[in-house]
């Protein structure tokens, strides 16, 4: 055999054993007398040792060892000298008896160490050398505990793991699909499912009652941190079931995976918020509850002064920075120079400091001291403390408070990584429409059911943006996690909001007939949800790039640049799929 034990498993209860071990060079050290080897394999280090007294031709040969060389050594395990305690195995060494090179190797292009010299992508590149570096193993290493523990956790649910088709029909609502060509059916194409929503549905139908998979899914976007075009999910249906069933349930599931990963406990239930509070409150549906800075508006305070910017403005809103009263002029600047960036588009801040002079604002000379007092009342300000304020369409100017926030949050430390504040949003509205074009798109998507009071409206297609979804999403540390809804499940309400969506009778019948069908032979009442999967283990190892947690990742272009894909294909392939390519 290769090896008798890993690289991580020796202590000082195994001196005096003769054992073989397996591995990478990890360092080498030559101090004259002394040479030192550092072999890893996934398990740990080990540290060899040669002398060139024992055997000369021994210890040359250990010279000769490059980083990455793959070996295989065999010798007796002893106490060492001077002990390693950072390491599990750093009790001991390997005396070498043999040594046998398996494989020489090449200098590595980065260092395959935990702070490592390698930029992303020429890590990319040659992914293989750097998932050898033991924080990245690790994030492998958590990614397997997670899928363990919610395929655990579910199955004792009795939740039933079922795998759906990767093959399916292109139906073009949300993201853009993938599409692939049928040789066999000239001219048509599959789709890549950007979810497994129709089939887990079908499922329902068919009375599988509780459905999960741990599934990929597909979506032609524009990619960050925490996009990938083909990410995991943890995908669940459930029948008989309405949205409390479903929070309770998946709640219970975030909270083994706490308990199991992180030895983390909640009291008591998550909490929960409506859209329109996380809008109003945070400017955006997945707000950070981590720290405060809760938005209040002023517009009954602020307007009427004779500031224009304020006076014209829809909505005047601002947050309390408690503690910032003592920055400085360049600091405040460089706040306005963060919202006045292209991806902010703010014009500007109002600035209110509490010092020991008392209040002091950029816009003293609109308002009174009585009249800024009434601001810091409302908000809670206290010395010290510094509020910022901005105006402007309301939607617009809560999605830059929110970056704000954000961004006054980050430079004073207060988005630990290692503290986590989940909640449920709720109450999301159904649709959204189109400024420019006037249409309606779902919020979700078009299988989602409005809550039973505001269902009339969709038959009625009236007050349309006042229709709430029975809808919900898990939020932990401003990141979505994932979400679901109950679903539609009668045929008559899904016609109702295809039309809404402005669907022809013809288009829904060729894109959902099949599920419009199945709803007329007994489909239960039923709802799920999704999380991604990506996003909740790189959320479990305190870091925002999803990359980390994916063995063979695509860059911010959606390219592979180890294996150099996508890339085109030859004229046979291409006249056996009918195609020409234009370009």
């Amino acid at each position: 055999m290769y090896r008798t034990h890993t690289c991580g498993e020796l202590r000082l209860t195994d001196a005096g054993k003769t054992v073989t071990l397996a591995g990478w060079v990890q360092r080498a050290r030559d101090l004259g007398g002394m040479t030192f080897v550092d072999l890893r394999d996934r398990f740990g280090i080990t540290q060899l040792s040669f002398n060139m007294e024992r055997d000369k031709g021994l210890c040359e040969q250990a010279r000769q060892l490059g980083r990455e060389f793959v070996v295989q050594a065999t010798g007796t395990v002893r106490e060492r000298e001077s002990k390693n305690l950072n390491i599990p195995t750093g009790e001991i060494e390997l005396i070498v008896t043999e040594l046998k090179v398996l494989n020489a190797a090449k200098t590595p292009p980065f260092t395959i160490e935990e702070e490592t010299d390698g930029g992303d992508e020429l890590r990319m590149k040659y992914r293989y050398l750097d998932l050898r570096r033991a924080n990245i193993r690790r994030n492998f290493e958590l990614r397997h505990r997670m899928a363990i523990e919610v395929r655990n956790y579910l199955s004792a649910q009795h939740f039933l793991e079922v795998e759906t088709p990767v093959l399916i029909k292109s139906t073009p609502e949300g993201a853009r699909d993938f599409v692939v060509p049928s040789r066999m059916n000239a001219g048509e194409f599959y789709a890549l499912p950007q979810s497994p929503q129709t089939f887990k549905q079908l499922l329902m139908v068919a009375g599988f009652d509780r459905y999960f998979q741990i599934v990929k899914c597909f979506r032609d976007e524009d990619l960050r941190q925490d996009r990938q075009p083909e990410f995991t999910q943890i995908d669940c249906e459930m029948a008989f079931v309405e949205q409390e069933d479903i929070l309770r349930t998946f709640e219970g599931m975030a909270k083994h995976l706490f308990q199991a990963i992180h030895g983390i406990t909640f009291d008591g239930a998550f909490p929960r918020m409506s859209f329109d509070e996380a809008m109003k409150g945070y400017g955006c549906d997945k707000p950070d509850l981590r720290f405060g800075m809760k938005f209040q508006e002023l517009n009954d305070l602020a307007q009427g002064k004779g500031f224009k910017v304020f006076d014209e403005a829809e909505l005047v809103v601002g947050i309390n920075a408690e503690g910032c009263a003592g920055w400085s002029r360049k600091q405040t600047d460089g706040l306005i120079d963060f919202v006045k960036r292209p991806q902010i588009g703010a014009t500007g801040i109002v600035f209110v400091k509490w010092t020991e002079e008392g209040l002091k604002s950029t816009v003293d000379k609109f308002f009174t001291p009585e009249q800024l007092q009434a601001w810091a009342d409302r908000f809670g300000m206290k010395q010290g403390d510094l509020l910022c304020i901005m105006a402007g369409k309301a939607d617009k100017t809560r999605k830059q408070l929110n970056e704000l926030r954000l961004h006054i949050g980050d430079q004073l430390g207060l988005r630990d990584p290692k503290v986590f504040k989940p909640l449920w949003v709720v109450d999301f509205p159904l649709l959204e429409q189109d400024e420019e074009t006037g249409r309606w798109h779902a919020m979700h998507h078009p299988f989602t059911a409005p809550k039973p009071e505001d269902a009339q409206k969709l038959f009625d297609q009236v007050d349309l943006g006042s229709v709430r979804a029975n809808a919900y999403d898990l939020v932990i540390n401003g990141t979505e996690i994932g979400g679901g809804s109950i679903r539609i499940h009668d045929r008559t309400m899904q016609e109702a909001m295809f039309r809404v969506l402005g669907f022809t009778d013809e288009d829904a019948r060729y894109k959902f007939g099949f599920l419009m069908d199945a709803f007329e032979y007994g489909a239960p009442p039923h709802g799920g949800a999704a999380f991604g999967f990506d996003r909740w283990v790189s959320l479990f190892g305190h870091r925002t790039d999803i990359r980390e947690f994916i063995a063979f990742p695509k860059n911010n272009a959606g390219r592979d640049t180890m294996i150099d894909a996508p890339s085109r294909i030859d004229d046979v392939q291409l006249q056996e799929l009918g195609l020409i390519v234009k370009g």
